[in-house]
């Protein structure tokens, strides 16, 4: 299958992934209280759903589908971005939770087609966080509190990111201590994500336990830790990774501290840390790695990839202090310039695409 060929069928999923990514950051908007128009008067219920499954869950389903190399593979993507259009729509009730329900079925799917060619540890991991996604849109569909919904998308989130972390190791070979401390993390997580279907409470705090123990294993066993030592590409990626490890202990304390709270700026500060301080972070680092394959188009790293990196974290500092705080003016200005960090993140990647284009295609000049 020719480039062209590959580059149309995935351009349009990633296109259904930055419309659930928009509008998202739209509703987020509005619901900090910035007085934007209102597209649709159910956008802003859909903001979580949007984020995780619209988003995350098609671009995480897609580099799986690419990475497989089958065409039914696709299904997943496309499922998961139908889903965020329609919620977009206004298209309530059970039908965007049944198409996520079918894309991490898909992803779930395609997990098990790994591990029968590659019985490696990171691809276990990664089966059991698409199962996590999986059981997280059941609840979903079945009309279970959105809060309690959202702690198993954490997981989801998290161990996919670990899992493919872990992949990474093996380039340098794990240790016993490192072997240890991924163990024990993915165990807590799993522990309080099942104990919370029981016992909330309890399920809750074993997981801010799983998320600590995660960003110790990232912060000192993770070969981002010695590319940090490099220049260029790898030691950005090594901060970005780093730094968004940082945010996922931050979501694990805050855990620890508010338990099982089901809403409020308190709650806000527990899942912005992880979705945005931990899974948008992981984004930036690799999407000069990742990118170029999706789209079959050449993406040079460039050193301005630091601005909406450290824009990020700095506004996302913002808005977890001024919702611990209280501070009401100073969270929307948070969470606008946390916005603005994505958005700017995703102009210069296509800056860069445009500009390592024309520098491929510039004829040679002889002297």
């Amino acid at each position: 299958m020719s480039e062209h060929t590959q580059r149309a069928r995935r351009v349009p999923l990633l296109m259904l992934a930055m419309a659930s990514l928009l509008a998202g950051l739209w509703a987020g908007l509005r619901r900090l209280g910035w007085d934007l128009p209102e597209l649709r008067p159910t956008l802003l219920m859909a903001h979580g759903p949007l984020m995780v499954c619209g988003f995350l869950g098609t671009l995480i389903s897609l580099e799986r589908a690419i990475a497989l190399g089958r065409s039914w593979g696709l299904l997943g993507p496309l499922a998961a971005g139908t889903g965020g259009v329609l919620a977009i729509a206004g298209v309530g009730g059970v039908v965007p939770a049944c198409l996520a329900l079918a894309a991490s079925a898909a992803l779930l799917a395609m997990y098990v087609d790994f591990v029968g060619k590659q019985r490696a540890a990171s691809m276990y991991v990664m089966l059991v966080g698409a199962a996590l996604w999986l059981v997280g849109n059941m609840l979903w569909f079945l009309g279970r509190p959105m809060n309690e919904v959202t702690y198993w998308w954490i997981g989801f989130v998290t161990l996919t990111i670990m899992g493919e972390r872990y992949g990474f190791s093996r380039m340098v070979g794990p240790t016993k201590g490192s072997k240890w401390m991924f163990a024990l993390s993915i165990a807590f997580i799993l522990l309080g994500l099942l104990l919370s279907a029981v016992f909330l409470t309890a399920g809750v705090l074993i997981l801010g336990i799983g998320l600590i123990a995660g960003d110790r294993w990232i912060s000192w066993y993770d070969i981002s830790r010695r590319t940090l030592k490099h220049s260029g590409l790898p030691r950005y990626v090594a901060l970005s990774i780093q730094s968004g490890s940082m945010w996922l202990g931050v979501g694990g304390l805050l855990m620890l501290i508010f338990k099982d709270i089901p809403a409020g700026p308190h709650y806000d500060a527990i899942l912005h840390a992880v979705f945005v301080g931990f899974a948008i972070s992981m984004i930036f680092g690799h999407a000069p790695l990742i990118f170029p394959s999706v789209l079959k188009l050449p993406l040079k790293y460039q050193p301005y990839f630091y601005v909406p990196l450290v824009l990020l974290h700095a506004s996302l500092v913002q808005r977890v202090a001024s919702d611990l705080f209280g501070w009401t003016y100073l969270r929307q200005w948070g969470g606008f310039l946390s916005t603005a960090a994505i958005l700017l993140f995703f102009v210069l990647n296509i800056v860069s695409v445009v500009s390592s284009r024309k520098n491929a295609s510039s004829p040679v000049e002889s002297h």
